[in-house]
This record gives structure tokens, sequence and C-alpha cells, in this order.
């Protein structure tokens, strides 16, 4: 699957998904930090600190997923 970069202007519910996305991509970057960096904050969890670590990774890797998606466009969308 190829895909293309889209640099032109959006319609209406077009730009609220783009903002949605980045929205969605600053949560998830927030609580992976939060997860890896915030020892304290998950101590009602009782989670171990690799595991800690391991979630904050997976939601870092998942915005990072949500990000690059958010640019691209399949090629029967133009």
């Amino acid at each position: 699957m190829s895909y293309k970069f889209r640099f032109k202007q959006k319609s209406l519910s077009g730009r609220f998904l783009f903002i949605l996305g980045l929205v969605t991509f600053v949560a998830c970057t927030a609580l992976g930090l939060m997860f890896i960096f915030g020892g304290d904050l998950f101590t009602q969890f009782n989670l171990a600190a690799n595991v800690r670590i391991t979630i904050g990774a997976l939601l870092l890797v998942y915005a990072v997923l949500r990000f690059i998606r958010l640019f691209k466009t399949e090629p029967d969308e133009e």
C-alpha cells in the first residue's frame, strides 16, 4: 500500500478529526510519560516498576503510530 501525504485544505469534519487526532496524540504521550516517570502517581494500582515502564512505552509507541497515521491518506481518498 502506497501512501501520499495530504497538504490541501480540509473540510470542516476533516479539520475536526485532525484536531481530535492531535488531542489523542498529546493525551497518549502525556499518559505514557506519566506512567514512565511518575512513580508515585500510580501507587494505587500496585504495579511493579518494569510493568509500569512497559505500559508507558506501549502508550508512547501507540501515540507515535497515531501521529504518523494522522498525516497519511490512502490513494483512493484523494
